[in-house]
């Protein structure tokens, strides 16, 4: 595959190192890799596993079935991460990015753009020279449920790249507004993985129906009394979580006694490949969220995952979700929501579906990143159209 853009080298950086487990900056990335160079930096060692290294070089690899233009960089362990003195801690990081950079200039890149992911890596747009920047916002990072002011070193981030990216309108509104050069582009779905009729997953077969189902990390943002009381109300529905369980001590008891219903299946962690199997076979999907300040912020990355498979979808009320009420039930409390997942499991018809899966398609992880990649070739005065 060509790139479209050999010239502009990507310099991504997030929190997680590269693995099977993909969240929005993997999918969009891996689709950026058409346009661009792109260089997907894993997290540097901490100095004590640096010493342990039994390497000294950096070393880059291209993961399977992705183009060579795509490559994941481990820095050399002689670049570790150190956090005091904090003058040793930003020169070491600064080796880290120019050695980074080096390597793209090595495979043609005459002009960088640095992708940062978390307000965590804000003081890397002062340590590399580059010639744009990206200040991608895919989650309210503070965790919060109460609200919190905007953190200091945040906003002088926002204020700094050259431009924000934010995923639902309420973060658009906080954050996006600080800086002029800005974009609302929501989390996205790939189509065809979560859209193509797939074979009934063994663990799902021996579950009955009907099945009101999860798919995604298992984690104390959910509202864990509503879904007891759910799966107290209806014993004849299947409750099913697909997912890895995130060790939350606070709900820890509530998710032991729902292991123990009837009603009531865990199915464990699942790789993204795997994960887009289940909401087919599904009868209503669900994002049972705890209606809060975190939750406000928030762009489900499952939102379009479940349209894109035709089933219902019955949600809290979410601000991101406004104006999709044609596709999605919205209820509060066990009774509104027994009442949606009823009408839901009864209403169905072949153009519902198709409905929820032509919006769905509107989302393609494709359609985003060509979208991020026409603004990036803008920022850099290229307006000339991508070949």
């Amino acid at each position: 595959m060509s790139v479209q853009s050999p010239d502009v080298g990507v310099i991504s950086l997030a929190l997680d190192r590269w693995g099977k487990n993909w969240k929005s900056r993997h999918q969009i990335l891996t689709r950026l890799a058409k346009h661009f160079e792109v260089m997907w930096l894993n997290p540097a060692l901490g100095w004590r596993d640096a010493v342990r290294a039994r390497r000294f070089l950096s070393q880059e690899t291209t993961p399977a079935g992705l183009p060579s233009s795509f490559v994941v960089r481990d820095s050399s362990p002689l670049t570790p991460v150190v956090y005091r003195p904090r003058v040793i801690g930003d020169a070491l990081l600064a080796a880290r990015l120019r050695s980074a950079r080096a390597a793209l200039k090595r495979r043609g890149c005459r002009r960088i753009v640095l992708y940062v992911w978390h307000v965590d890596f804000a003081r890397a747009l002062d340590r590399v020279p580059h010639d744009w920047s990206v200040y991608h916002i895919y989650d309210e990072y503070s965790h919060s449920e109460i609200e919190q002011p905007l953190d200091s070193v945040e906003d002088r981030l926002i204020r700094a790249v050259d431009q924000v990216i934010t995923v639902s309108p309420t973060m658009f509104e906080r954050k996006g507004r600080l800086n002029p050069n800005r974009m609302l582009l929501t989390n996205g779905v790939d189509y065809d993985a979560f859209a193509q009729p797939v074979a009934e997953p063994d663990d799902l077969r021996k579950i009955p129906r009907p099945r009101i189902g999860y798919a995604g990390v298992v984690k104390r943002q959910l509202d864990w009394d509503l879904i007891l009381a759910l799966v107290t109300r209806r014993p004849d529905w299947s409750f099913v979580f697909a997912g890895a369980h995130a060790p939350h001590p606070d709900i820890a008891e509530t998710i032991d006694r729902l292991t123990k219903m009837p009603n009531v299946t865990f199915l464990g962690m699942k790789a993204f490949d795997e994960l887009a199997r289940y909401p087919q076979h599904f009868d209503v999907c669900v994002m049972p969220y705890r209606e809060n300040d975190y939750t406000k912020y928030i762009y489900p990355l499952k939102l379009h995952e479940y349209l894109a498979s035709g089933r219902p979808v019955v949600s809290i009320p979410l601000p991101a979700l406004q104006g999709l009420e044609c596709y999605v039930a919205m209820a509060r409390g066990p009774e509104e929501w027994e009442r949606a997942i009823q009408a839901s499991l009864v209403g169905g018809s072949d153009a519902r579906r198709a409905e929820r899966q032509a919006e769905a398609r509107r989302h393609d992880w494709s359609i985003i990143a060509e979208e991020i990649a026409t603004s990036i070739r803008h920022g850099l005065g290229d307006h000339r159209a991508a070949p």
